[in-house]
């Protein structure tokens, strides 16, 4: 199995995406322990800040140490320079908001996921002639269900994943799930600013067994 396919295969498995950042290196760590704690075995963490590179830098020497099977993707790549900065500290797989072909060139030829933010057919089109196999429909909350319904017998060999949008209630995931994503994107609606800012990891693995349970019942 190629490592495309392993990143692929774990995060369909899983029905879900987390996605989060936090300046704070402690925080993050903690952060990535309780989705660990709750089943999660892929993470994105978002290139958002400044503290970005160091901090995930800390979760590669983290996870290598204490969930070797846990794989760790970084997302909002919207440059070459960043992708090889990332691969080069050990990311396993990359999201961008948008679709950039330089970006997709370089991690296809390097047998690394690439899954860029898509809102158009043309997008899409171009990102499959590039090689991408998992497009992240972005933002999930603006296009809708719908979109999802109307082109996806447009592109069979694809798999969707909405990001933006998405609820942590069964309604909502299964709303998507029912048109044909194989995956959903789930960052403020699971890991809110309020629960980063009261440490409270507990709630934050609570609320994502929670959503792995209902993922799990849908399948």
């Amino acid at each position: 199995m190629t490592k495309i396919q392993t990143v692929t295969s774990a995060i369909i498995n899983q029905g879900i995406l987390p996605l989060y950042y936090n300046a704070d290196e402690i925080v993050t760590l903690e952060i990535l322990r309780a989705l660990y704690r709750a089943g999660i075995r892929a993470v994105e963490y978002t290139s958002r800040g400044e503290a970005a590179a160091s901090n995930f830098t800390s979760m590669v020497e983290t996870r290598n140490s204490e969930m070797p099977d846990l794989l760790l993707g970084i997302g909002t790549i919207k440059n070459l320079q960043q992708a090889e900065t990332y691969h080069r500290i050990g990311a396993d797989f990359f999201i961008s908001p948008g679709f950039v072909p330089k970006v997709a060139e370089f991690l296809v030829a390097n047998d690394l996921l690439y899954s860029p933010g898509c809102m158009t057919p043309t997008e899409i089109i171009g990102a499959e002639k590039a090689g991408v196999t998992f497009i992240k429909l972005f933002p999930g909350n603006a296009l809708g269900t719908g979109f999802m319904s109307a082109i996806r017998d447009v592109f069979p060999d694809l798999r969707f994943m909405p990001t933006g949008g998405v609820d942590t209630t069964k309604e909502s995931i299964e709303s998507w799930f029912n048109v044909g994503v194989s995956a959903v994107g789930m960052g403020s609606k699971l890991i809110s600013k309020d629960l980063m800012q009261a440490k409270d990891y507990e709630t934050i693995e609570k609320e994502t067994r929670k959503v792995l349970e209902i993922i799990k019942s849908l399948k």
